[in-house]
């Protein structure tokens, strides 16, 4: 994978996001696809070691559009200013969760989960954090856990910052209906998701070692998403 020949592009249509200025280095967009198309497909092949389920997978099934939705956004933009790819099983509009590598000028990141979860497969989500409280607090307090992805709500997501790593992208503000406001683990409920990430410097994807490095963090996080995808897939 070209990294720098990925971010020079990722950088132009940040500066550059109209139709015309596309339209005349479309080429260029070609070029940097295709290369972050290889990267994918090595990752797949680097998380298939410990995860067969996704071995069948092609980059062309998890990578996301370039092209942006603008009919209900305030930022008319046509085009994305990252690239993304979401590695899951069943798909990257399942929501069984997966493994996502996200490439844009000082915001690359790893990370996975499952996110955006119906409030009754949510509901279900707590229900078994709680019925099964000591399995979960062994995966999500081990000390590898929390130091790659750290603690529930303990990182930021913004547009224009984010943290170096992070469990729990959003979080209610208080207990969620039902469950009881003195829960000793409460922060693991109050969670709207359960995703985490790992943010990463630029030149990470350069050379042919970053797989191993990124299946390594993958393989950490993956006791939490099979935990709950165990919940997830009896919904599906």
């Amino acid at each position: 994978m070209d990294t720098k020949l990925i971010m020079t592009f990722l950088r132009n249509i940040a500066a550059h996001n109209d139709r015309p200025w596309f339209q005349e280095h479309k080429n260029d967009y070609q070029a940097a696809l295709a290369s972050y198309e290889q990267g994918v497909g090595e990752a797949i092949k680097a998380i298939s070691h410990f995860d067969s389920s996704i071995a069948y997978l092609t980059p062309k099934d998890c990578m996301y559009r370039f092209y942006r939705d603008i009919r209900f956004s305030p930022d008319k933009s046509p085009y994305k200013r990252h690239f993304g790819a979401y590695i899951s099983a069943k798909g990257k509009k399942s929501l069984h969760g997966g493994y996502y590598i996200h490439m844009e000028p000082g915001k690359c990141f790893l990370g996975g989960g499952v996110y955006w979860l119906p409030t009754n497969i949510l509901t279900a989500c707590r229900n078994e954090i709680m019925a099964n409280e000591k399995d979960w607090l062994k995966i999500v307090t081990s000390g590898e856990f929390v130091h790659n992805f750290g603690y529930p709500n303990e990182g930021t997501w913004e547009e224009d910052k984010v943290s170096d790593k992070g469990f729990g992208m959003t979080a209610l503000k208080t207990a969620p209906k039902g469950f009881p406001r003195d829960y000793k683990y409460l922060d693991y409920l109050r969670m709207k998701d359960y995703s985490c990430w790992h943010a990463v410097p630029d030149d990470f994807f350069e050379g042919n070692e970053w797989t191993k490095e990124a299946a390594r963090m993958f393989k950490v996080m993956k006791p939490m998403m099979d935990f709950v995808n165990a919940v997830v897939d009896d919904y599906e």
